[in-house]
């Protein structure tokens, strides 16, 4: 996918020089999520959101993140490019490394970006690994990774977008938001908890099925009622569930066509 951001360069430490501006953009868009998630996102996001106390008027540093998640669950943030392939991904997380793209959205993508940026990697991601049981099963969706070949990434991928990335949760008979992709996204967070997506049933063979596009707010969402179900995915053969959904096929798509541009 093009993109029209260039990657923050890092220094020897892992530390970006961020300008004003990108910290004014930060600071902005923290002021205005933290209510909503405060009021829509599950509990364990929340607890993680507490943990790591990140900075609400600049953008946080990875290595500061990092040393406070490598005392929780051994995880640690690197700043990497916007993009990067499914095989790195894979590799990242198996090896408990989470990939942060380096620069901010601009205030023209300031309610939704397609492609993920700092707020949507730490704003979004990191609450959730700093809970063992989800930093798990990002492990296990990455050593998955790792066994699987080029062919059965973007199947295996489904697992992870549906759950850690647009995941839905129930919390005293409340739909509360689960995913990164939400808890990150001003207009997609209220989309998802609103009458208009399709709510179904968390299924991993279901999910691998289920086509998405990255470009537009989700039109079905997967409810996880127990959290251990999730977790219980990761004890699971990935690789063969992944051989099930391929023989089976995909879901017809509950979008249009993306149109290409000429």
């Amino acid at each position: 996918m093009p993109t029209s951001y260039l990657a923050k360069e890092s220094d020897a430490v892992g530390r970006i020089d961020y300008t004003a501006e990108e910290d004014a953009v930060w600071a902005d868009l923290v002021a205005r999520q933290w209510p909503m998630v405060a009021a829509h996102a599950a509990a364990p996001y929340l607890k993680g959101l507490d943990l790591l106390d990140m900075p609400r008027t600049r953008v946080p540093q990875c290595p500061d993140l990092s040393e406070s998640l490598r005392a929780l669950t051994g995880w640690q943030v690197v700043p990497v490019p916007a993009l990067i392939s499914f095989g790195r991904f894979f590799r990242m997380l198996a090896e408990r490394t989470f990939p942060a793209a380096s620069f901010i959205r601009s205030r023209q993508d300031f309610d939704y970006i397609e492609e993920p940026d700092i707020f949507h990697e730490i704003f979004g991601h990191t609450p959730l690994l700093t809970d063992p049981c989800f930093a798990n099963f990002s492990q296990a969706i990455g050593e998955a990774g790792l066994r699987a070949g080029k062919e059965d990434y973007a199947w295996l991928i489904r697992l992870y977008w549906f759950s850690i990335e647009f995941g839905l949760t129930i919390e005293g008979g409340v739909t509360k938001t689960l995913g990164s992709g939400l808890a990150s996204s001003p207009s997609e967070l209220l989309w998802a908890v609103s009458e208009g997506p399709e709510l179904r049933p968390f299924d991993v063979i279901d999910i691998l099925r289920t086509p998405y596009r990255i470009d537009i707010h989700q039109p079905v969402y997967f409810v996880i009622d127990r959290l251990d179900d999730l977790f219980a995915a990761a004890e699971r053969d990935l690789l063969a569930d992944v051989a099930t959904a391929r023989r089976l096929g995909l879901h017809a798509p509950k979008f249009p066509a993306k149109l290409e541009s000429a």
